[in-house]
């Protein structure tokens, strides 16, 4: 049986009081007022971040795959060598010393194309003064990963000419953030809490299958169990598994495979969940099934981030651990040669 809940122990940074604040930190964000870019003659966008900016950048990804944009998301040191004076290149840190991101940063400004970077300051609004770079300082709430939302409603103000979405469904996805708080928030503690229903089921290493239009939220349900949970966790591509993965369910394993679907995947990729389900279940093999919610790419991916956030730190808490601290990646910042 696992212990019950001790937030004040085991939470004292009060990680899960900001999580409860996510809907009107997104509504705030977008709100604010901020300059915002006039642009809209754009072929080539660049993301680059790591960690919780990394989860950003994905994000974008996502809402940018429905329009004729062509975007790279950078995790790690370069440019694409697709990068010209014609590109826009969105550096994010929210700590703002990140050093893969500054190196792209600096690599972006020879080339002479648009840059617009985000971070709470640091290295690289240093960076961005020097250079005369639009630069726009949003302020870290907690931590990078708690940070999330400011930081993407801030980004859909601010790059709204450019973005493909609406701002009808920016403001029904903070519409879906406010009804899916009362259901998740650490007020809510109750065998009916999703989040919290998920996380007593999370009880070894959990493999997450996805269907590609959510993989944002997929890889950000990993991250944040491996920092908050300090667990393994492993991921799948649903369509790709049935290739490969499946075959590794013909040995008895302690893993547990959490199913994310969309209420509206494609026929083929509903048909090959249901072919997995019915493997597993002719197999005796536990699984668990979530969906996300109707309607557009934002409010399904924010409303995802946030169930599945709450979800590990919960399971952070459960398992008696600060799902705040992340000694092992200061250890590996500690070595890196700046």
């Amino acid at each position: 049986m696992l212990p019950s809940l001790d937030f004040e122990k085991y939470d004292p940074s009060g990680m899960h009081i900001i999580y409860n604040q996510w809907p009107q930190i997104a509504k705030n964000a977008y709100e604010s007022n901020t300059k915002k870019l006039i642009r809209k003659d754009i072929k080539h966008v660049v993301f680059a971040g790591m960690g919780g900016s990394g989860s950003i950048c994905d994000l974008f990804n996502s809402i940018f795959s429905q329009s004729k944009i062509h975007v790279d998301v950078v995790k790690g040191y370069h440019l694409p060598s697709s990068t010209t004076k014609n590109s826009i290149v969105i550096p994010i840190s929210v700590s703002g010393n990140t050093v893969e991101t500054i190196s792209v940063l600096k690599e972006a400004i020879p080339v002479g194309c648009k840059i617009i970077a985000f971070s709470s300051g640091g290295k690289m609004e240093k960076i961005c003064q020097k250079n005369h770079i639009d630069f726009h300082n949003i302020d870290m709430i907690h931590s990078p990963r708690a940070s999330f939302v400011k930081y993407v409603y801030s980004m859909l103000k601010i790059l709204e000419s450019i973005i493909p979405i609406k701002r009808s469904d920016v403001y029904n996805s903070i519409s879906k953030l406010n009804e899916l708080s009362l259901q998740i928030n650490s007020d809510q503690i109750s065998s009916q809490n999703p989040s919290l229903k998920l996380a007593h089921w999370i009880t070894s290493i959990p493999l997450i299958y996805y269907p590609w239009g959510l993989h944002t939220a997929a890889i950000r349900f990993k991250n944040s169990l491996q920092e908050n949970a300090k667990i393994h966790v492993m991921v799948e591509d649903v369509i790709e598994a049935c290739h490969n993965n499946i075959v590794a369910w013909e040995n008895t394993s302690d893993v547990k495979p959490i199913l994310i679907r969309g209420i509206d995947d494609y026929k083929k990729t509903k048909e090959r969940y249901e072919i997995l389900k019915k493997y597993f279940l002719q197999n005796n093999i536990s699984y668990y099934e979530l969906y996300s919610v109707k309607g557009d790419i934002l409010s399904k991916i924010v409303n995802l981030v946030y169930l599945l956030d709450y979800v590990s730190i919960y399971c952070a808490i459960l398992r008696q651990t600060d799902p705040t601290i992340v000694s092992s990646i200061d250890f590996v910042k500690s070595q890196l040669n700046l």
